[in-house]
Order: C-alpha cells, then sequence, then structure tokens
C-alpha cells in the first residue's frame, strides 16, 4: 500500500499559496501559465512606530521606474490570525498587476504578521450571544490609524529609485478598502486612484451574516470621505458579502456620492459556492472585467 508523503507546513504553504496564485489567473484568463512571484522583504523604520513596518516588494522585470500599486490588506477576527498573518497580498493578485507593468508593495500594518506590534484598527465592538451589536463602533478611528503608516509609507516608496512617483494607485481589501477610501479622500501626491474591494469593517460572519454592525456610521464617514474625494475610484462588492449583506455597500456608496465623491460602483453577481467577502480572491472572473478598463482609463 503506498503511503502519502508528509507534507511540512511551509510546503503546505507553498502548494495553497500555487493553487491560489494558479485558480486566480485561470479565472482572469483561462491561457495564462501560472507562476508564483517571489518578493522581497524590506524592513522600514517610520518615527511614529516602535518596530519597523514589514512590507513584500514585487518588482517586474528591468530597473524601472514603475507605477506602483500599494496594497493594503484586511482584518482577521483574531488576535491570534493577525499575529500569523503569512502574505498581505496573495501573489496572484501581485501577479495580475505585475503582468500589467506595475510594482507592488502590500504591507503588514502594525498589529499584523511580521510588523506586530499592538492592535491599532479596534473599533471597540462586540456582539451578544443572541446577536446584538454592542460597543464603540469607532470607524472613522479605524480608518485614520490604518491609513497613517500607509500615507508615510507611500512617502517611502516615491523615493525608491524603481517607483514612478507620479503613478501610484491604492488597492485595499475589506478594511484595507476603507483604507484606500480614507487616503483616496486626501491623498499623497501621485496617487491617481483607488479601488475598493469590499470596503468595510464592523461585520461578523459567524454572529451576526450578512449584517454590518452599526452601518449607519460607516454611511456617515463615507459620506463625509466623498465631501474631499476628487480622484477617480472603482468600489467592488459581491451581493452575497458575509459580512456586509447586499443593501449597505449600496447605502455607503449612495452617501459618498450625495456628498459630492464620484466614482464606479460595482455590485457583482454572487460569488459561487463562496461568500462575496471572498471577491477578491475566488471572483477574477467577476472583477477582472471591471478593473481591466478601469486601469486602462488611467492610462496604464
Amino acid at each position: 500500500m503506498l503511503q502519502p508523503l508528509p507534507i511540512t507546513s511551509n510546503a503546505f504553504q507553498k502548494l495553497v499559496l500555487g493553487l491560489s496564485l494558479g485558480i486566480l489567473l485561470c479565472w482572469i484568463n483561462p491561457g495564462i501559465t501560472a507562476e508564483i512571484p517571489v518578493p522581497e522583504t524590506v524592513r522600514i523604520n517610520l518615527k511614529d512606530y516602535s518596530t519597523p513596518i514589514v512590507v513584500q516588494v514585487f518588482k517586474p522585470e528591468g530597473d524601472g521606474p514603475f507605477p506602483l500599486v500599494v496594497f493594503m490588506h484586511g482584518r482577521a477576527g483574531t488576535q491570534e490570525a493577525r499575529a500569523n498573518l503569512k502574505n498581505p497580498i496573495l501573489p496572484g493578485h501581485a501577479a495580475y498587476w505585475m503582468r500589467k507593468g506595475f510594482a507592488v508593495i502590500a504591507p503588514f500594518r502594525p498589529g499584523y504578521g511580521e510588523t506586530g506590534g499592538p492592535d491599532m484598527e479596534r473599533s471597540g465592538n462586540s456582539i451578544t450571544k443572541d446577536g446584538r451589536c454592542i460597543g464603540d463602533h469607532k470607524y472613522k478611528e479605524v480608518a485614520e490609524n490604518a491609513a497613517k503608516p500607509m500615507r508615510d509609507l507611500i512617502g517611502w516608496a516615491k523615493s525608491q529609485s524603481w517607483v514612478n512617483p507620479q503613478k501610484i494607485l491604492l488597492v485595499g481589501q475589506s478594511v484595507g478598502g476603507l483604507t484606500a477610501v480614507a487616503l483616496g479622500a486626501n491623498p499623497p501626491s501621485g496617487v491617481l486612484a483607488y479601488i475598493n474591494f469590499v470596503g468595510g469593517t464592523g461585520g461578523d460572519p459567524i454572529r451576526n451574516p450578512g449584517n454590518s454592525c452599526f452601518p449607519e456610521v460607516l454611511t456617515e464617514l463615507y459620506g463625509s470621505l466623498g465631501k474631499t474625494t476628487k480622484i477617480p475610484n472603482l468600489w467592488l462588492y459581491a451581493e452575497n458579502d458575509e459580512y456586509w449583506g447586499a443593501t449597505a455597500p449600496i447605502e455607503w456608496h449612495k452617501a459618498f456620492l450625495a456628498s459630492g465623491g464620484s466614482g464606479q460602483f460595482v455590485m457583482t453577481a454572487p460569488l459561487p459556492g463562496r461568500g462575496g467577502h471572498s471577491l477578491l480572491q475566488w471572483g477574477g472572473r467577476l472583477w477582472a472585467d471591471h478593473t481591466d478598463p478601469f486601469v486602462k482609463s488611467l492610462g496604464f
């Protein structure tokens, strides 16, 4: 009888990443042969943080200068999961941008992964056993605290010889999507646009599936961010998002527009077989038809 070969945790992680890369690229373009891009890891000291910010850097072939994607990851629900974050961006998604000629930086924000440190993005919410939301819903503070190190890191990136400092695109997922919207309301110079994948905060798909806690607070926050947003932007959500549901994101974007913001909002069909909050990871065919023309419209 044949015995299965043992798989170490490191080998298993590489296997999973390879599969996710192949699935993502093949969903976007079935003719692609997937290759796993290997990031460079750099540690950057920022003046207001006690530990270096760890950043994964992906570069296309050549010396550049390249247009730059700044990717902002989401937030796991437990401290353990946040501490064990291994990849702030899926290699498959980094490869998507590299194929378009972009370099990519993907930091571990403070409180996550190799950067570590205190949790700066806690909203103060909790959910009771019967599914009631209670707490402080400090969503503005979440967005501000997540955006601050990103703003500083963009300054670092613009000083690198391989970066075109006038061609920067922000891309964020979940809390990272909210972060992109917050940065886009007062963007650093050189930031031309942003893409918000399923952005928000305050959801719990286990205890309160399909309903964000205090969504009206986010409605107000997104409305305030729309007042000063002048750069192009694309918001992408799926109908079956298990964190927010379908209704709340529509209301968030309506408030963003009503206060003076402008941009494109897309509610995709339900992500088949999975919760829609995984749109970025598993819904390549649903979102690439929108990101491709959006990026092209920016002149890339």
